[in-house]
């Protein structure tokens, strides 16, 4: 599937759907103001304004369609979901483009400020959802009748596995399922679905196995008698991007678990990768990149007087740089202020405590209130962290926390963070317990993401700064 192909063509459909939606609503308004408007229609090309919103208004509309996430996910679209959150968007971006552009219009009567609103609204929602429909019922079709689909494999390998493999195959309209094969969770000399499907391996090799067959969909089939591997293999699954589908049970039916996108499809428990909505990912980066730029600028003067602090504490560095463990296990650079003696780790990596003697006394009051994690401002608007997020760890102490507990691979689907849930109960770990103790906060962050919850551990956070409660 050429991805970039079919979303060059929803911005193109996109693009000219607005175009032409303000170019006719630009003419109606003319109309509505000169009754002998069409004996001078040229005097529309003559006027600025109307190619000021030739130019702009399209542009602002797929800067919209972008933030919200309408070009992701692009051959996973439903013709019916589309129509609502085009409506939806539609509504949103004309009230901004009415009361900032035409509502300081020439006005005949405040009856055409509804007729004005009701033309543009119907213009606009019209020409994007027939384009949208257009290329979305294309899509569908082809998806239908497997001309194009997902790459998909099962993990299992008997009855459940063989059970979900022909009812996802003898659908009435196929889902998109492309199977490549199969993954075994225990090793045998004969698999019931090996009749249909080849062996790729075990389920140990799934991450190997995604990358190399660019695997896009998981269907886990396991038995009863596997079930205690199934948290190792969304474990594994969580530095990827694929969806995972599992057979359900009964109980999970009755608790609605079970979410169906369409009629004929074989009911499956969906873990979708998207933490957030699309549009929630596109504001907290924003706000991620706006708060940042502002705490820079505001802070300069305690910037300077951090780095006299420390300067004037010990012997050493400024600041501390080291290397860090973030999103999909991408190791980056984590600046700080120094807050130890710059000998304090010559014995080999070390959790600090609360009254550590590697700390200066400085740094000890940095701690306290968070001096010492400013610098990390510049570090989210590089956008290795986020300024709420779990915070990142050394791979040293990632591999003493994956032994015990090995779900910690979930903070990896998420950037890390200046502050988090975990930071705010815990403040900083001084041995692995503790770290293992603060994760179930941060995976409940990230079981329950969005903007309200980073606002209010940004609060939390502000609070404890300036009560001094920093640990």
């Amino acid at each position: 599937m050429n991805w970039k192909l079919q979303v060059t063509k929803y911005i193109l459909f996109d693009w000219i759907a607005a175009l032409f939606a303000w170019s006719l609503f630009y003419i109606f308004r003319k109309q509505s103001e000169d009754p002998f408007f069409y004996e001078n229609f040229e005097i529309v090309f003559s006027d600025p304004n109307f190619w000021y919103g030739i130019i702009l208004i399209p542009l602002g509309w797929l800067l919209l369609y972008a933030i919200v996430g309408t070009y992701r996910k692009i051959y996973r679209k439903a013709r019916l979901r589309e129509l609502g959150q085009t409506f939806v968007i539609t509504l949103i971006g004309l009230t901004v483009i009415f009361f900032v552009a035409i509502l300081d219009d020439v006005i005949v009567t405040y009856k055409s400020y509804y007729q004005s609103f009701a033309v543009v609204f119907s213009l606009h929602f019209i020409l994007t959802y027939a384009g949208r429909l257009a290329l979305t019922s294309v899509t569908v079709r082809k998806i239908h009748n497997k001309e194009i689909g997902f790459n998909t494999i099962i993990v299992g390998s008997n009855g459940n596995a063989t059970r979900i493999y022909n009812e996802i195959e003898k659908q009435e309209r196929s889902a998109g399922n492309l199977f490549i094969g199969f993954l075994s969770v225990y090793d045998k000399d004969d698999y019931r679905i090996g009749e249909f499907l080849p062996h790729l391996g075990s389920y140990e090799d799934i991450k190997r196995i995604v990358a190399e067959y660019q695997i896009e969909e998981v269907i886990i089939a396991i038995e009863r008698t596997e079930t205690d591997t199934i948290d190792k293999i969304i474990a594994k699954l969580e530095e990827t991007s694929v969806v995972i589908k599992i057979i359900p049970i009964m109980q999970d039916i009755l608790f609605g678990s079970v979410k169906q996108s369409g009629i004929w499809h074989a009911p499956l428990i969906q873990i979708s990768p998207d933490l957030m909505p699309a549009w929630q990912q596109s504001v907290k980066r924003i706000m991620d990149i706006a708060v940042s730029l502002i705490a820079m600028v505001l802070l300069i003067p305690v910037y300077i007087f951090t780095a006299v602090g420390v300067k004037l504490s010990s012997k050493g560095p400024i600041l501390y740089s080291q290397e860090r463990i973030g999103l999909k296990g991408k190791p980056f650079k984590m600046h700080k202020f120094r807050s130890m003696f710059s000998d304090a780790e010559n014995a080999g990596p070390q959790l600090s405590s609360e009254n550590d003697p590697r700390i200066t006394p400085f740094g000890r009051f940095c701690r306290k209130v968070r001096l010492d994690e400013i610098p990390q401002f510049y570090t989210v608007l590089k956008g290795d962290m986020s300024l709420v997020g779990p915070r990142p760890e050394r791979h040293f102490y990632i591999d003493q926390i994956v032994k015990r507990a090995p779900h910690y691979r979930l903070l990896l689907k998420v950037k890390p963070g200046i502050t988090s849930w975990g930071q705010v109960k815990y403040g900083y770990a001084s041995n692995v317990d503790e770290m293992i103790e603060r994760l179930k906060y941060d995976i409940l962050y990230i079981e329950n993401m969005s903007i309200a919850m980073d606002i209010k551990i940004l609060i939390y956070t502000i609070l404890i700064v300036l009560q001094g409660r920093g640990k």
